[in-house]
């Protein structure tokens, strides 16, 4: 069954991790998508250890490619202009992760494709938009989060701001938004017939994250501090060290959670200050002390028969075998040329009349070049001509 964006098509000029995510989800979700890459300059994410089993592909290239084909060009090279154009009216969708202006040098920004192609969706995706003071910064994931507030009231008093495993500003706010954008312009799309320009900024994206926060801020002027708020820990919402050095969450923040805590935890004495005592870092403690007394698979076993809100800490390899996670089909089996069928975390959402496609992992840069050229129509002499310059390079 195809997918629910089956029939849409798109163009990827992105690297890194931000826009291949996100066409990476659209690809899943049925939308047809090349990749236009450099063949000269390999994207990070192609050094990215281990290789498939028997190949030289990356498992971040055969998961972030996932689904889409990929052709070499090089767009320094005048003749460049002309192939994306027509490409350009074969597709829907245009996505580019450049900094602002370089599209413009290569004659392919927007302005200058929607001349012919005025039902084209273009998405931008950059660090700090195609407008403002910053835009032509260089920056990544922890510079984005940097200057949206976020880390000014992250991690904790003694450590100040403390980085995550994953790239929140590339992934949730990056990837995410470039999807939710081009979406939304598809639908207005099809309402109209009007294509246009969707400009997302990683930086906006983790700005709008501060949305308790910010409404603080914006309203009097607080400014939240570290561990003084109720959800970074502030309050006995928080992560708690076992014996045996794992840990376990507990977030009950509402009165039945955290009665039902203090009892499991053999404390109903505690249960009358409250999730947000006054002394905080006193009873804090004394949790700390007694969770200590015990190891993660102990605890585990405790709260897995009370509705408290705790879960413990899974190490990655622990999440992706357990029995939940796979219920849930995250954990998916995929085609891969050349070594068979290779495990992959699947797409996260789940339809009931479209499920998601994997088509197939990701492949090397350039493999599909001369198929895409010869479906422009291009003569094979022509293609080994451009071959022969340079211009897939």
């Amino acid at each position: 069954m195809a997918g629910p964006l089956n029939g849409i098509k798109i163009l990827d000029f992105t690297t890194l991790l931000p826009g291949p995510f996100a066409t990476m989800m659209l690809a899943d979700m049925g939308a047809e998508v090349l990749r236009v890459v450099s063949g000269s300059r390999p994207d990070l994410a192609a050094m990215v250890p281990p290789c498939l089993p028997g190949t030289e592909l990356s498992c971040a290239t055969a998961t972030l490619g996932r689904g889409k084909r990929c052709m070499a060009l090089n767009l320094k090279d005048p003749r460049a202009r002309g192939i994306v154009e027509r490409l350009v009216g074969e597709y829907d969708v245009l996505i580019e992760q450049f900094r602002p202006g370089v599209m413009a040098k290569f004659g392919l920004d927007y302005a200058a494709l929607t001349k012919t192609t005025p039902r084209l969706i273009y998405c931008s995706l950059s660090g700090y938009g195609q407008t403002g003071p910053l835009k032509d910064r260089a920056g990544h994931d922890i510079n984005y989060l940097a200057r949206s507030g976020l880390m000014s009231y992250s991690g904790t008093k003694e450590s100040g701001p403390s980085l995550t495993g994953m790239q929140i500003a590339d992934v949730a706010a990056g990837a995410n938004n470039s999807v939710i954008g081009i979406l939304a312009a598809v639908i207005h799309r099809l309402r109209t017939g009007e294509g246009q320009h969707v400009d997302v900024a990683m930086t906006d994206g983790v700005v709008a994250f501060n949305a308790l926060a910010g409404a603080a801020c914006l309203v009097d002027g607080t400014e939240a501090g570290r561990e003084e708020e109720i959800l970074n820990g502030g309050w006995l919402y928080d992560f708690y060290e076992t014996s045996d050095g794992g840990y376990i969450s507990f977030g009950g923040l509402e009165p039945q959670f955290f009665t039902a805590f203090c009892e499991t935890i053999g404390r109903p004495d505690l249960v009358v200050a409250g999730v947000s005592p006054q002394d905080c870092d006193h009873f804090k403690q004394e949790v700390r002390l007694i969770i200590k007394t015990r190891t993660r698979a102990e605890w585990t076993a405790i709260f897995s028969r009370v509705d408290a809100c705790v879960e413990p800490v899974l190490g990655l390899g622990e999440a992706l075998r357990d029995p939940h996670i796979r219920a849930r089909g995250l954990v998916v089996e995929v085609d891969a040329p050349g070594c068979g069928r290779v495990r992959q975390i699947g797409h996260p959402i789940r339809y009931s009349a479209t499920p998601p496609e994997y088509r197939h992992a990701g492949v090397h840069a350039g493999t599909h070049t001369r198929e895409v050229m010869a479906e422009l129509g291009y003569r094979d002499d022509e293609i080994d001509e451009f071959e022969r310059t340079g211009l897939f390079s």
